[in-house]
């Protein structure tokens, strides 16, 4: 492979960046402010609306959210470092990282993590306990709770540094960028991917401490690798506006016909929910190829047209995008205090989430805009 002379990607020659990050973010508080209300799930506070009208929209959400913007956030963070490692050098580089990615990680599971527990166990649960009493019989210290993504992104990141010591050159995979088709097929391949890791890693299984599904780690993973390609080769630079559009198109097309396709052969075969998440059954594949094409089609449309119309520099989404970290870090706690705020209301839990998920992101902003202004903690998140 020859050696690649194009100048890796830095963070000042795109900014429509910042407005994906700020979309992808408000979609992460969005994502858990439904999951409260969608199924009882492993988050912290769940209050499951049983209206089927609700469901299947909130379903709808969740299934095209998690088809990429977890992902999404990997192919980000990626594209950024290359420079950053040309920059500081290898040593300089990881102790960054671990400063900025570790700190997070610790704070999030020691100091934070019990608080929100302790919320949810006293007035969830109605146990009127002292919190030094529920720290006596604490025992989830390693709890990465959403920061799963900080833990992942520092594993990843480490890995790449151990491969660039090793090798010590930057590869040029592909000189030029990928066709549309070419990016579809390897979406095909990965949700195939998908469905072999699920066969014994189902959706919803998490690898604990950690917090790692892994049967979502192949998309993860490539998007991951595909950032670091994509900015030591500037596919972005080539990216077009037509590739955005049809990504448009490809993704309503996915949504409007695919998802429902895939409800209607869980009623008409009564298949169970399980068989969808995992093992080695049909449904699962169709799934997991469904979820890539729909994944990736959005990617390609963000990009693309975010290219064309948000590549403008904006106070207002640095400041967002600013904020950004902080919002991803400290959103349970809002989101928990809300729901648990709401908790004894009776009313529709589904009603309760149109109050929770707009205050959510816009408490969980404020909340980032007063954090980010603390010395040393600005310089962390």
């Amino acid at each position: 492979m020859p050696v690649s002379n194009q100048t890796p990607i830095s963070k000042d020659k795109i900014n429509y960046i910042d407005h994906i990050k700020v979309i992808l973010t408000i979609l992460v508080v969005l994502h858990h402010a439904v999951v409260t209300y969608a199924y009882s799930g492993s988050w912290y506070f769940t209050q499951t609306t049983e209206l089927k009208s609700a469901l299947i929209p909130m379903t709808l959400f969740l299934s095209v959210n998690q088809s990429f913007f977890m992902g999404f956030f990997f192919f980000l963070s990626a594209l950024f470092i290359p420079s950053s490692y040309l920059k500081k050098g290898a040593s300089l580089f990881v102790r960054d990282r671990l400063i900025r990615l570790g700190i997070p990680l610790l704070f999030y599971s020691f100091i934070l993590s019990p608080p929100m527990n302790y919320m949810v166990y006293y007035f969830g649960g109605e146990h009127h306990i002292t919190f030094f009493q529920y720290l006596s019989g604490y025992d989830s210290w390693i709890n990465f709770g959403v920061l799963w993504f900080v833990a992942a992104l520092l594993l990843f990141m480490l890995i790449f540094v151990i491969y660039r010591l090793l090798f010590d050159q930057q590869k040029q995979i592909d000189s030029l960028s990928p066709s549309t088709k070419k990016l579809y097929l390897f979406a095909a391949a990965l949700g195939m991917a998908s469905f072999l890791v699920r066969s014994v890693f189902p959706v919803g299984r998490t690898l604990d401490p950690v917090g790692f599904q892994l049967g979502h780690f192949p998309q993860y993973i490539a998007l991951f690798i595909l950032g670091l390609v994509a900015a030591e080769n500037n596919w972005l630079k080539k990216l077009s506006y037509k590739q955005g559009k049809q990504g448009v198109i490809i993704a309503i097309a996915l949504i409007v016909f695919g998802f429902p396709l895939i409800y209607a052969v869980k009623i008409i075969y009564n298949t169970p929910l399980e068989w969808f998440k995992g093992g080695l059954h049909w449904p699962a594949l169709l799934y997991a190829v469904w979820e890539q094409l729909t994944g990736f089609s959005i990617i390609i449309a963000l990009l693309g047209i975010g290219k064309q119309y948000w590549d403008k520099s904006s106070a207002f989404y640095k400041k967002l995008s600013r904020y950004s970290f902080a919002v991803y870090i400290f959103h349970p706690l809002v989101l928990i205090s809300l729901a648990l705020a709401l908790r004894n209301l009776e009313f529709e839990p589904a009603l309760k989430l149109l109050i929770v998920a707009p205050l959510g992101v816009i408490f969980s902003f404020l909340l980032a805009s007063i954090l980010t202004r603390i010395p040393f903690v600005n310089k962390i998140i």
